[in-house]
């Protein structure tokens, strides 16, 4: 067997719900030995930092029930298996925040928890932004605030954003402002 690969011998669907499916894989190492692997199999995800010409950053805020904590975060939804990410990422835009885009620019992916989830969370940025009204989801419950970019970078830095898509694209976007990439 190759250097730093597992052969999956066998998988047992443990749970499969409406976002997650969890199953556990038995795999043979590269050393002939076996190892279990509890997977986490999730279609992924899309971000949105959507800045405005006033170089405001648009934070959703939002009870995030695992926590039990509000917590600000960039826009965000959840890919339906298929479906294109940046026509997914528009949409969540425009119903979490009411606004469509001029222009939006890939900004590249996330893996959040790479030791046993397949999801990806592929990140963009939208400038030039026209505001209309939110649709939100039936039972979705949000606000939106705008922040100015210096104060969301701050808030990364001083773990006031937890969140790991918003501090990536957040970050990433800074380096770009700042010509370091």
């Amino acid at each position: 067997m190759a250097h730093l690969s597992e052969k999956k011998l066998d998988s047992k669907l443990i749970f499969d719900g409406r976002i997650l499916r969890v199953e556990l894989d038995t795999v043979e190492l590269e050393d002939g030995t076996h190892a279990t692997r509890e997977l986490v199999r999730h279609p992924g995800g899309v971000c949105v930092l959507a800045v405005t010409e006033q170089e405001e950053i648009l934070l959703v805020r939002q009870l995030r029930y695992p926590y039990q904590e509000v917590t600000a975060e960039i826009p965000a939804g959840k890919l339906e298996y298929g479906e294109d990410p940046e026509a997914c990422g528009r949409r969540e835009l425009l119903e979490e925040c009411g606004c469509t885009p001029d222009s939006f620019t890939y900004l590249g992916k996330v893996y959040p928890t790479p030791a046993y989830t397949s999801e990806v969370i592929r990140m963009y940025l939208a400038k030039g932004l026209h505001f209309s009204s939110q649709s939100l989801d039936a039972g979705e419950f949000l606000d939106v605030e705008r922040v100015p970019f210096e104060e969301a970078l701050r808030r990364v830095m001083h773990d006031e954003i937890p969140d790991s898509k918003s501090q990536i694209a957040i970050l990433r976007y800074a380096a770009m402002r700042s010509k370091q990439v």
